[in-house]
């Protein structure tokens, strides 16, 4: 798991999780990821940004659901 590459701090991006070392929130990373299509579409728009961290910011997120307890609404 690459959680290491995630880190929450309160003094950056507001406590927001953000990629490690980087003032770039997860959030950012998944709208990115849903407007350009591919990880590779990403990468060319955020040369910055290593696959791995790509990767991490899925992780985090999968992590995050896997473990919370999410209300089901009736259909």
């Amino acid at each position: 798991m690459h959680s290491a590459a995630i880190e929450i701090n309160p003094l950056r991006c507001n406590g927001k999780p953000v990629i490690a070392g980087t003032r770039i929130p997860v959030t950012v990373i998944l709208d990115q990821l849903a407007e350009v299509g591919s990880v590779d579409g990403l990468l060319r728009k955020y040369p910055e940004v290593t696959k791995d961290q790509i990767l991490a910011v899925l992780e985090y997120c999968h992590s995050i659901i896997e473990h919370s307890d999410l209300e089901t609404v009736p259909a």
